[in-house]
């Protein structure tokens, strides 16, 4: 009942009845029965989880004034003591407390809210508190851990917990093998928007470890997630082949170096071998070890003069690893001259030299070389020739061979193809490996005294080589010295001499010295 009301009954009781007692019953029955309406009362809650663009407000109808809360909400502006007219919020009606979302704020700015509520009467305010939104920030998100690895691909991604006050237009994980990837590595794309994201990574190198992290963009910037690794899936061992190199007529010295095991212990590892190119382990093979690093290989049971193809292998539990495919050759037994003499073929460290001095009267390439007797002949020859000593063909081609003149060597054809006269530096190796000039004289030397006089001093031929001493043929033509020195010519030169190599009798030594070059000397072959 409204005032105007209560105030018309009023004067017509006064009226009719001219007695105040009448009235002050009336009022008394009235005042108890009747209550008068009122705006609203309302308080403004405090602004909490303040961003750049919104923020949590609300508020409590502490009284709806006796009338139907229609409306209620909090109002909000960059002006003091804001009304419905600015922006606002609607959260329902009735009495009580309630919470708003404030939305579509600007960053870094002042704002004045209260809360209101609506009935008949009219519009209730609250008291009036301020907030400042925050300036636009990097996104808050963090990283998965990382599932399902392979050799090549994993499965990770992230949860976007805060777009720091703007959309975020792209997400996903970034990777590398360096620490702190970011977007300008290897990267995925997984949507817009904060929330969970899954990510499926792909291109990945087996056996290698990777730093993680989520990303997303916004306005500002990216921001990223927590670090996160993983190592892809083992492969296969990472090996190299030794360079191979046969050891006499039926074995060789092989190996090889793992470098890598590919994320899984190696458990087997050696050479194979076979007369074709590329062998697996399903053909002759060694086995020398585990684990990773060099190891060294014997190679047995081959035949000689054969070339035989040599590759490392390594196998850890993802399969066998090969080396690349080397080959090598077996020391020949014997090699053959032109003329089809045959000599023993003598391994002396890496080298491999003929056994016996050469007894050629023919260059490889088919020329016959002078054969020439006569002492004059002999002393103005400048042209390959040879001779037997003393002239005696038999014994002496039998035994020691024949003695040339250094422009036979010089020819570059006085051996069998595939071999050639050795070098001083081929001879001074040979004799490094012996343990020096001497004793290696005395190793080279034919034992006993069956051809050398004695007291063949130090002679044990452990070598093979079997030296003789044939003796030589002097400038002059005179021959000398068979039973007590051998000479022997090498294919370096020293204007107008060239180097030669002596052994002798009564020493273990093998003297180096340089003599003329119509000089003539017997002569050892050295294989290429």
């Amino acid at each position: 009942m409204s005032l105007s009301n209560v105030q018309k009954i009023l004067f017509d009781v006064r009226k009719e009845s001219g007695s105040y007692i009448l009235l002050i019953c009336f009022l008394t029955l009235f005042l108890q029965g009747c209550k008068i309406t009122r705006s609203p009362k309302v308080t403004t809650g405090d602004v909490t989880n303040i961003e750049s663009t919104r923020a949590t407000g609300g508020g409590d109808v502490t009284s709806d004034g006796y009338t139907t809360i229609y409306v209620r909400g909090v109002c909000w502006g960059t002006k003091k003591s804001p009304t419905i007219k600015d922006s606002r919020t609607t959260d329902g009606y009735g009495e009580g407390v309630f919470t708003s979302s404030i939305t579509g704020l600007l960053p870094n700015t002042l704002y004045y809210v209260r809360a209101y509520a609506t009935n008949d009467v009219g519009i209730g305010y609250g008291n009036q508190v301020t907030f400042t939104t925050t300036q636009v920030g990097l996104a808050v998100l963090t990283t998965t851990s990382v599932t399902g690895v392979t050799q090549t691909s994993a499965v990770t991604g992230g949860n976007v917990t805060n777009d720091g006050g703007s959309p975020v237009t792209e997400r996903g994980v970034c990777y590398s093998t360096h620490t702190a990837p970011s977007i300008l590595d290897s990267k995925t794309s997984n949507g817009t928007g904060i929330g969970s994201f899954t990510s499926a990574i792909t291109g990945l190198t087996g056996n290698t470890k990777y730093y993680v992290r989520a990303y997303a963009t916004n306005p500002v910037g990216t921001g990223y997630g927590q670090e996160v690794t993983f190592t892809t899936s083992a492969v296969l061992p990472t090996i190299t082949t030794a360079d191979p190199a046969a050891t006499s007529t039926s074995t060789a010295a092989g190996g090889g170096t793992i470098s890598n095991d590919g994320g899984s212990p190696v458990t087997a590892r050696g050479v194979c071998w076979s007369t074709s190119a590329n062998p697996t382990i399903n053909n002759n093979k060694t086995s020398d070890g585990t684990g990773i690093g060099s190891f060294t290989s014997n190679i047995t049971g081959l035949s000689p003069s054969t070339t035989y193809h040599v590759r490392a292998y390594a196998t850890n539990s993802v399969g066998t690893a090969y080396g690349t495919d080397k080959s090598f050759t077996t020391d020949p037994v014997s090699v053959t001259d032109r003329d089809g003499n045959t000599y023993a073929v003598v391994r002396i460290g890496t080298q491999l030299w003929t056994g016996e001095n050469l007894k050629t009267t023919t260059l490889n390439d088919g020329t016959s070389i002078a054969y020439v007797t006569g002492n004059t002949a002999w002393s103005n020859l400048t042209t390959p020739g040879y001779c037997w000593y003393n002239n005696n063909e038999i014994p002496n081609k039998t035994t020691y061979g024949a003695l040339y003149n250094w422009y036979t060597v010089s020819s570059g054809k006085l051996c069998p193809s595939g071999w050639h006269v050795s070098t001083d530096d081929e001879w001074l190796t040979m004799e490094n490996y012996l343990g020096g000039a001497s004793p290696a004289g005395g190793k080279l030397k034919e034992t006993g005294v069956s051809h050398w006089l004695s007291p063949n001093t130090g002679a044990t031929n452990e070598s093979g080589f079997t030296a003789l001493p044939g003796g030589w043929r002097l400038g002059t033509g005179t021959f000398e010295s068979i039973t007590t020195y051998g000479y022997w010519w090498t294919s370096t030169e020293s204007t107008p001499n060239a180097y030669n190599r002596k052994i002798q009798y009564n020493d273990d030594k093998s003297f180096r010295a340089t003599s003329p070059e119509n000089f003539g000397m017997s002569v050892r072959c050295i294989k290429n």
